[in-house]
């Protein structure tokens, strides 16, 4: 990426890596959950807050690959606090599983990473009935974020330190359906467009961050939350999709990024100091970034957060 690299106003450019960003950043008492941990930018983002300092809780599927991860955490850092916890975006259940433990566990959360996902999949619904793309990059993470701001605003209040939430989106969300959301037709199968259903699930992430800080600031709480685009990496999320994969391994070279830069935004929107009090923002490679018209709608970041209430609700 470096020919192509710039720095932008926030120093950093899309060739700046996790550990480069938060370099001199001391994490030291702060807790953050990360989904998605077991692989790719999670894995990456989860080492580089320990190395900071952080108290850091794995959120994924696969416990033996997270174990792995904590463990190769651990012989690089000696002194890291890592856990792992077991959470399936795409269960409903799960996710109201998992808030419950981490609620009743005592531990406080500054820190909320909606980092997992999946990539351009075929068409499948969860156990919920709902379309996959759906249920788990958006859905089973507003779900999740709901379940876990009493903590986090009982963080903030006794630490006095701004609690931060962090959504992974995609600079591909514009390339969806024309109407954005497609609310009644979420489980069509007959119109199902891989390609457009990621689109749609990255901006129910932009939306969801949007809305959510409106209402923090209503209520005046100091939380902040945020999206981003990691960046073209060619991690495991492009396993459904053997074209995605061959343009890496042909192109990569002159426009992807590796995972210690795909995860310099996420650790930059996570501790960077410039970030405090930042919220309902978009970023690209450590800097802010202009989002689609449909991602600044505030009406269908209302409609939709009520449409996710409703699913959620009634699961």
């Amino acid at each position: 990426m470096g020919i192509f690299s710039r720095k932008g106003p926030s120093g950093f450019s899309a060739s700046s890596t996790a550990e480069e960003v938060t370099e001199g950043i001391d994490g030291t008492g702060l807790t953050a959950i990360v989904t998605g941990a077991s692989s790719g930018i999670g894995a990456e983002t989860s080492r580089v807050l320990a190395l900071r300092g952080v108290h850091v809780v794995m959120a994924i599927r696969n416990m033996d690959a997270g174990a792995k991860v904590k463990e190769a955490i651990l012989e690089e850092i000696s002194n890291a606090k890592i856990d792992v916890m077991e959470l399936d975006l795409s269960l409903l259940a799960s996710v109201r599983k998992f808030a419950a433990d981490y609620n009743s566990s005592g531990l406080p959360l500054n820190i909320l990473i909606n980092n997992a996902g999946v990539g351009a999949s075929p068409f499948k619904l969860s156990q919920d009935s709902i379309e996959l793309l759906f249920a788990t990059n958006h859905l089973g993470h507003f779900l999740l974020t709901n379940l876990l701001l009493e903590t986090m605003k009982s963080t903030s209040r006794e630490s006095n330190i701004e609690g931060r939430i962090v959504n992974v989106s995609s600079l591909l969300h514009p390339y969806g359906y024309h109407e954005g959301i497609r609310f009644d037709k979420i489980n069509d199968e007959s119109g199902y467009n891989r390609y457009y259903n990621y689109a749609q699930s990255k901006l129910a992430n932009i939306l969801h961050a949007t809305e959510l800080t409106r209402r923090l600031k209503e209520e005046g709480v100091e939380i902040t939350a945020n999206s981003l685009h990691p960046g073209a990496i060619g991690t495991k999320i492009t396993r459904h999709d053997s074209f995605l994969q061959c343009i890496f391994s042909v192109l990569g070279i002159f426009f992807s990024k590796t995972i210690q830069q795909g995860a310099a935004t996420t650790c930059f929107a996570a501790l960077h100091p410039q970030v405090k009090g930042v919220g309902g923002v978009y970023f690209s490679d450590c800097n802010i970034a202009k989002p689609s018209s449909q991602a600044k709608d505030s009406d269908l970041a209302t409609r939709l957060w009520d449409f996710s209430l409703s699913l959620t609700d009634a699961k």
